[in-house]
């Protein structure tokens, strides 16, 4: 076992942030050891520590955007070396068995993926994540971060990078798609810049003149403000393609109105409200509304390569350690352009 030093979150309350040390298991033989130089903050961080939904308890860990160096591997691996750069992402084991797993769907697995913090392993012990010194994870579950991609850039692409380009390739989104992405914000600012990378017409939906000049730096091509039903009325069977990024709760008639026939609407923002339509908004078009999780290891990895040799790059906030109470207030208050990652060199 090794000893290192980390930041827990005792109550839903995020004042009730502090370091502590943990205890990180003895290499297996398949395991890699990483040293964590940065680790991103996502919405669902902030959901599990305000402990939203049944399956969720305190104290906890977070973080599941974990980029560093591999200090030491098992003897068994043949993939990675002590040096190399690297990620975690989502989950660190699944069966391997299951018709999931042999697909490289390690998301789906059928006897339930070990997400990196905050569940049971398959051992009974509780996983705890990234806002820590270091980490050990099977070899199968590390990413290899090519060395044109910055590693505190890196660090939000293994769960907002993942989580928007999973669904641009699950429906064949390239240079003949008109596509529209809604909200601008932590997930949609990459999800245009991986859109427009595979040759697509981006339009973002907002709702104000705020985001305009930001869009079309990240390569939209145009920048609608939908306020009321003539805007919506305006851009009817315009777009093959909508992502949804925003977690918000929308008048679902009035965007399935944009959809063109067979258009696709397709949810990666999530919210706890409940979302309604009307099944005529989709039946005169054979639209599709569906939701898309992130994606296998596999498609990962090709994310993070296809994102260094395409220059798609997430706009971050660089943050200490000491900062992570007032950033979960800022991302809720809508208070970041786009993504806080935090330093981990400043945990001592």
């Amino acid at each position: 076992m090794q000893k290192v030093k980390a930041l827990q979150a005792d109550t839903s309350d995020f004042s009730s942030f502090h370091q502590i040390v943990i205890e990180r298991r003895t290499l297996h033989p398949d395991d890699v050891a990483i040293d964590i130089k940065y680790c991103g903050i996502c919405h669902s961080d902030i959901a599990q520590v305000e402990g939203i939904g049944t399956a969720f308890q305190h104290p906890v860990v977070p973080g599941h955007e974990i980029t560093g160096i591999v200090s030491a591997i098992g003897s068994d691996v043949t993939e990675f070396k002590p040096g190399d750069r690297v990620g975690v992402g989502c989950f660190i084991d699944s069966c391997g068995k299951c018709k999931y797993c042999l697909a490289g769907q390690e998301q789906f697995c059928e006897k339930g993926f070990v997400s990196v913090f905050n569940t049971p392993d398959y051992d009974g012990n509780i996983t705890q994540g990234g806002y820590s010194q270091s980490v050990v994870v099977k070899q199968h579950f590390v990413l290899h971060i090519p060395d044109n991609l910055s590693l505190s850039l890196a660090a939000p692409l293994l769960c907002a990078g993942i989580t928007t380009y999973n669904p641009l390739k699950r429906y064949g989104i390239n240079g003949n798609s008109n596509i529209a992405i809604i909200g601008l914000g932590g997930l949609g600012h990459i999800a245009v810049q991986f859109a427009r990378r595979l040759g697509a017409n981006v339009t973002v939906l907002g709702h104000s003149e705020s985001k305009r000049s930001e869009a079309a730096q990240f390569g939209a091509s145009n920048y609608e403000i939908l306020q009321d039903e003539n805007d919506f009325d305006r851009l009817s069977n315009k777009y093959d393609f909508i992502l949804n990024t925003a977690a918000v709760k929308l008048d679902l008639d009035n965007y399935l109105k944009l959809l063109t026939v067979n258009g696709i609407f397709c949810f990666v923002g999530l919210t706890m409200d409940e979302q309604q339509f009307n099944i005529f908004s989709i039946f005169d078009k054979q639209g599709t509304i569906t939701v898309s999780n992130v994606g296998g290891i596999a498609m990962t990895q090709e994310m993070l390569d296809f994102a260094a040799k395409n220059d798609v790059k997430p706009k971050i906030e660089m943050i200490s350690i000491d900062d992570v109470p007032s950033a979960y207030q800022r991302i809720l208050d809508s208070d970041v352009h786009y993504r806080f990652v935090i330093d981990m060199s400043t945990l001592k």
